[in-house]
């Protein structure tokens, strides 16, 4: 065995397999897989193993639509059999709102060049003649759907990586993983000791347990999980082909041909948690006793589905676990507490995702950042918050309803609340509803009498959301925007060490602030923030909340001077955001600080008493409104939020939701990170080249000036979507030309009250303002014309008033 390594992972499942294979693919031969039984145990050995191309998130369904076309060149490449069955697979449509998500997926499959289709009941009967199609409204077909054989698909990668030079170690436990002070790790087992640059964790059903040698924590929670085989179906034997496999999503079962039988699987609503203490390290290939009567409610809905499974026997019954996190994606990336320790855990589709996941931690740890934006995988999404009863809570919530549609903005009350500010009992009282960010409880909107509720189609909350949203634009609103994260830079070096992080010049005089963007490894938007210098070695940054732990990554990479400290202030401080025409005079009222534009412009910063609180207070207003940014200490929160919304109240104004100010950002043309802001763009393509100041160093600069002289791939531009009356763009809805040529997506789309439309910001290439396009919202074509400034303040006038 090797006592060096470039990378060592812990893991010898599908996943843990797939990564060995693409790091040795993108050049690091020198790396070892070590298993602590034989290959394929816990997880992999049992899984039904089915595969899909589709996903609600664009980027998932790329990496899914990679992984499908990999296992054949896997074959090819290796000589070893994954056992690939693809007849396809055919999605059915029982309601509305599972139609609108079959047909949005498939506009991205057109969008993307994949292969995924609507067909007739005559063409679904004649691909699948055992199945009862009565009731349905929308069939589409998947050609490349099926399945593959577990153990097949986990030797291919684990040949294919020893063929370019891996080392794989079965029966080799891991017992200790020691990071030593040049920040390689030693990884400790009974066979010897191993030194690497990193550390990747593939333990399957064993996350949490390799993770705890390594001193973290990571929220995860196995469960059982059941599906059965059905005996010899005689229709299914007569037959000279396969049969495709059945997504009923609707009914909450999954159904594929097994043999000469059928597969069924179903995730139960009485569901059962498993090694809530920790997994037991003698498990290995082992099942659970049957239970079949949690899942006949399931059997019962695909039987009548397809009729011949009431007359099959059972022939086998398969009980196994399966590891889940808080929201069924799996944990992934570089752990933000060490370095070089690389997270791959709570994998579900683990057959429709090994390869790209593979693909996309190789990209990680061999050049710094993978090729696409993977926060919604990126483990840094949650933090120790997510303790084991909001895990619990969630994975419960999510394994129940695995099969429900996840429709946007939607908020599930699982394991909530975790996070609360002093004020959370306040806004009830005033009938906010509430979202989650991070853990924490924000008001959505405020309207108790109208219950929060999630679809494709205007909600009943719409017209609640377009009284704050115009309320602000006409008057006065207060938002709680205590998420966003706050961090102090103090010290001799502060200015040097923020120069030396972000791209723009920081502010040289106190009272400044400035826009920055921070610089990815590949030379995208790694983040956006505000920058505010509020003494000679003092500064402020504010921030995405959400991604307060993934910004810790960046912030590791420069080291602090001497004497210099970068503080994290986001549970210190609150805030909120004051805004609209009348918010100066309201804001006024509470403060002996002059905040007319002579003595407080636009971008200019100052310590202010508001109300007898201390508040940081920035002349900025994501509303794109006239308005001030306060931030207090969390204790002065309720004192500060009577006091503004007594103001805003004598103005005619009010408390306003995150839904509302989402309505006035895109009527403003802004960008959000996460939305439009992600390293997958360049700073030109999002219209941040102008804040990057190449005449000093910063993080990442090189990368930057290879990608700074391209000509921009697709451009960020609003487009008025004009032929709606009961729904508008959400996100991820593809735009194409009225002749069917796909031109680009949406990132953010909302209706602007305060201008009257229906808005989609997005990403477009080979358009110009005034051109129409057809955006894809239900998954149809809706006209709209590309604006050419956005509708409202486009001079910015308000802005600066």
């Amino acid at each position: 065995m090797r006592t060096h390594a470039q990378a060592v992972v812990i893991g010898g499942g599908v996943i843990g397999c797939s990564i060995l294979y693409h790091l040795t693919k993108a050049g690091w031969t020198d790396v070892v897989l070590l298993e602590r039984d034989e290959l394929t145990s816990g997880s992999t050995w049992h899984a039904a193993a089915n595969i899909h191309g589709l996903h609600d998130s664009t980027n998932i369904s790329r990496i899914q639509h990679y992984t499908m076309q990999l296992y054949k060149d896997l074959e090819a490449e290796t000589g070893q059999g994954c056992g690939v069955f693809q007849p396809g697979s055919l999605y059915l449509a029982q309601t509305e709102a599972r139609e609108h998500q079959l047909r949005l997926q498939a506009a991205k499959a057109s969008y993307y060049g994949m292969n995924f289709h609507e067909v007739s009941r005559d063409e679904a009967e004649r691909l699948h003649p055992l199945v009862n199609f009565d009731g349905i409204r929308c069939i589409m077909y998947e050609p490349d759907g099926g399945n593959v054989d577990p153990s097949g698909v986990t030797n291919a990668y684990a040949v294919g990586a020893r063929q370019n030079g891996a080392e794989i170690h079965r029966f080799t436990p891991v017992t200790a993983t020691v990071q030593q002070p040049d920040g390689t790790w030693i990884v400790e087992t009974p066979k010897g000791n191993i030194q690497t640059d990193w550390v990747v964790n593939a333990a399957g059903l064993w996350g949490r347990e390799v993770a705890a040698l390594a001193g973290i924590d990571l929220p995860l929670q196995p469960t059982e999980h059941q599906y059965f085989v059905t005996e010899t179906i005689a229709e299914i034997d007569a037959m000279d082909r396969r049969l495709p496999s059945v997504a009923d999503r609707d009914g909450e079962y999954y159904l594929r041909q097994e043999g000469k039988g059928l597969l069924i699987g179903a995730y139960e609503r009485d569901m059962r948690f498993w090694a809530e203490e920790g997994t037991p390290l003698d498990f290995a290939h082992d099942l659970f006793p049957d239970d079949l009567e949690r899942i006949e409610d399931n059997m019962m809905r695909a039987i009548d589905r397809v009729p011949v499974v009431g007359e099959a026997g059972i022939k086998r019954v398969i009980n196994g676990p399966m590891i889940w996190s808080p929201d069924s994606n799996v944990l992934f990336g570089p752990h933000p507490d060490l370095k070089n320790y690389f997270c791959c855990n709570g994998i579900i589709p683990g057959f429709s995702q090994s390869g790209g996941m593979g693909l996309m931690a190789a990209d990680w740890i061999t050049t710094g950042e993978s090729r696409y934006d993977m926060f919604a995988w990126d483990v840094a999404r949650f933090g120790k918050w997510a303790d084991k009863a909001f895990t619990k809570a969630r994975v419960q919530d999510q394994y129940a309803h695995r099969f429900a549609i996840h429709f946007p903005g939607e908020e599930r009350a699982a394991g909530r609340p975790v996070r609360v500010r002093p004020v959370y009992e306040m806004q009830k009282e005033m009938g906010a509803v509430f979202g989650l960010n991070y853990g924490w409880e924000h008001p959505a909107y405020f309207d108790a009498d109208t219950p929060d509720s999630a679809g494709f189609t205007r909600q009943p909350w719409f017209d609640s959301v377009g009284r704050e949203a115009k309320m602000l634009r006409e008057s006065t609103g207060v938002i709680d925007i205590s998420n966003f994260a706050k961090y102090r830079v103090k010290g001799p070096g502060a200015a040097e060490w923020l120069n030396a992080v972000f791209a723009n010049n920081m502010p040289k005089a106190v009272g400044r602030s400035c826009l920055t963007p921070l610089i990815g490894v590949r030379g995208g938007i790694a983040g956006d923030f505000t920058v505010t210098r509020m003494g000679d070695e003092e500064f402020w940054v504010i921030g995405s909340g959400m991604a307060e732990r993934y910004h810790q990554r960046f912030w590791a990479m420069v080291p602090l001077p001497e004497g210099t400290t970068f503080e994290v202030m986001t549970e210190a401080y609150c805030g909120f955001n004051i805004a609209g025409p009348s918010s100066r005079k309201a804001l006024q009222t509470l403060t002996n600080n002059s905040l007319s534009t002579e003595d407080m412009p636009f971008m200019r910063s100052a310590w202010l008493d508001v109300a007898g609180v201390r508040c940081l207070a920035l002349r900025v207003s994501f509303t794109g409104d006239l308005g001030w940014e306060l931030h207090c200490a969390t204790e002065d929160q309720p004192r500060l939020y009577r006091a503004l919304l007594d103001a805003a109240k004598a103005e005619g104004g009010g408390p306003v939701g995150s839904r509302a100010l989402m309505s006035l950002r895109v009527e403003k043309g802004y960008g959000s990170w996460g939305r439009e802001y992600s390293p997958e763009y360049w700073p030109q393509e999002v219209g941040l080249d102008r804040l990057v100041k190449t005449e000093k160093d910063f993080l990442n600069k090189s990368a930057y000036l290879q990608v700074k002289d391209n000509v921009p791939r697709e451009e960020l531009m609003l487009v008025h979507v004009q032929e709606v009356d009961t729904a508008d763009a959400t996100g991820g809805e593809p735009i194409f030309l009225p002749d069917g040529t796909p031109v680009g997506r949406v990132t953010s789309g909302t209706y602007g009250y305060s201008v009257g439309m229906s808005l989609a910001l997005g990403y477009l290439k080979g358009v110009a303002p005034g051109q129409e396009v057809d955006v894809m919202i239900l998954g149809r074509p809706h006209r709209g014309v590309v604006l050419a400034e956005p509708p409202f303040d486009a001079e910015g006038a308000r802005l600066r008033a």
